[in-house]
Formats: structure tokens, C-alpha cells, sequence
């Protein structure tokens, strides 16, 4: 099981971790087991561990060292028999040194270090990373997967990424979403050699509002005509219209579709 600890507020993190028992907060109207209690026999695996405050880092020092923890509200211990793995793009060491993190927690999380270098630093799963977050987020589009061509690989494999892997994994997601083709370009990545290119001017913003709005229906209507092969119904459907109105969408924007689809 997967937590993402910065994803949370403290208190919802707490309960997402432990469990609450039925009445322990407002909301709470009926008790909820943990993921430390879901997982029982197996793993959890915590995020950005690094970013979880003094009382989590407390109560999970307590889960590591005695296997024990308390539903919030509650007043029974329960058994925890799982596997704590932890993530974390932060310095911990300094951290403790800091005061920032606990020292025994650091100690008995770290029994086993795996070092991630970032994607910088090994240009050569860059391709692989690609495909893979291509096919991912096409599963999740429920479409097709997409190619990416040879070109597009070697820029992207230029590229210094000081976002590491999620700034990556963002790139490719969005060139999935907005792809023209079967095939992702150069110019659907929205990067140059340097730097990206998200702060640069979009071209729509130099047109009148009304070729605006016009550009960037077109732009939606072509995209879902694409990823259901031309067929107007499916597309009207993924667009969230009926198909009438998209046929004379179609009509005013001046959209045809390509022969053979």
C-alpha cells in the first residue's frame, strides 16, 4: 500500500495511517481501519517520509520499534506485522542534525538505504522512463499507446531535468494528452535544450479572443476525433456533447475527418 505523506494534512494522515474509531473527530462517523491495518502480513510504502511531522514521526517510531499503534480515538493496541519501506528526496542526516527529524526513527528506518541518483545522472533510463510513463498514461486515458520518435528521445535525453523523474513523468503526461499524431515529436514536448518552454508565450494569447476560443475547440475536437479513430459518437461523447452539436461544431470550425478514419 502506497501513502503519500505530502499529499495529506497532518490529522488526515494520521487517520489514513492509524485508522479512527467512530466518533474520534468530526466526520468520523463510522470506523475506519489504517493502511497499517489493511496492510497487515505485508507493505507499506511512505512517501516523502522526510516531510511528516513530530506526532507521525512518534507514533510510527512506535509501529517500527514495539509492531503497536492506536486507532485515533481509540484506546485498544493493535499488532502491526508489516514492512515499512520510505521514500524521501530530503537530506534526513541534516535533518536530525537539525532537529527537524527524529533521531531513532532515521536509525530504524534506515536499516537497509537504497540511493536513487537523480534522472540527470542516468540519462540512460531516459527512454526507458519515457515508454514507460507513455503507456501509462494512455492506460489511464483508456487510448491507444503512442510512439515517440528517435528525435524527440534525444532531446529529451538532453535535457538537464532539475525536476528529476516527476518533471519528467509531467512532460510526457501532457504531451500524451495534448498529442496531433500517433507518433510524439520534438515539438510535442514542451522543452528546449535549456530549460522549459511552460514560461514561454502561448500563441494563442496574440490572437483576438473569439480565434482564441475557435484555435483551442479545434484543437479538443481534433485531439478526440484522434483517439477514437474518427468515430463522431464516441468523440461527442468524450467531449461531454451530443453528437449533433459536434457535427456543427465540426462545421463552424471547418474540421474534416481524414480519409481511411
Amino acid at each position: 500500500m502506497v501513502v503519500n505523506t505530502v499529499a495529506l494534512s497532518p490529522e488526515l494522515l494520521e487517520s489514513e495511517l492509524f485508522g479512527h474509531e467512530k466518533g474520534s473527530f468530526t466526520g468520523a462517523i463510522a470506523q475506519k481501519k489504517g493502511k497499517f491495518e489493511l496492510a497487515e502480513g505485508g507493505s507499506v510504502f511512505l512517501d516523502e517520509i522526510g516531510d511528516i511531522g513530530p506526532d507521525i514521526q512518534t507514533k510510527l517510531l512506535r509501529v517500527l520499534q514495539d509492531h503497536e499503534f492506536q486507532r485515533v480515538g481509540g484506546t485498544r493496541d493493535l499488532h502491526a506485522d508489516i514492512r515499512v519501506i520510505a521514500a524521501t528526496n530530503r537530506n534526513l542526516e541534516q535533518a536530525v542534525s537539525e532537529g527537524k527529524f527524529r533521531e531513532d526513527l532515521y536509525y530504524r528506518l534506515n536499516v537497509v538505504a537504497v540511493h536513487l541518483p537523480p534522472v540527470r545522472d542516468r540519462i540512460e533510463d531516459i527512454p526507458d522512463l519515457v515508454r514507460h510513463f507513455i503507456r501509462k498514461t494512455c492506460h489511464e486515458l483508456g487510448i491507444p499507446s503512442l510512439e515517440v520518435s528517435q528525435a524527440a528521445l534525444d532531446q529529451l535525453t538532453a535535457f538537464p531535468w532539475p525536476g528529476n523523474v516527476r518533471q519528467l513523468a509531467n512532460l510526457v503526461e501532457r504531451a500524451v494528452v495534448l498529442a496531433r499524431g500517433d507518433v510524439l515529436n520534438v515539438e510535442d514536448f514542451s522543452i528546449d535544450h535549456h530549460k522549459p518552454n511552460l514560461d514561454k508565450e502561448d500563441p494563442l494569447e496574440n490572437l483576438p479572443l473569439s480565434e482564441a476560443v475557435d484555435e483551442f475547440k479545434g484543437r479538443l475536437v481534433r485531439r478526440a476525433l484522434m483517439l477514437e479513430r474518427g468515430n463522431q459518437t464516441r468523440a461527442a461523447k468524450r467531449l461531454g456533447i451530443r453528437q449533433p452539436n459536434l457535427s456543427r461544431l465540426m462545421k463552424t470550425l471547418g474540421i474534416e475527418i481524414p480519409d481511411g478514419q
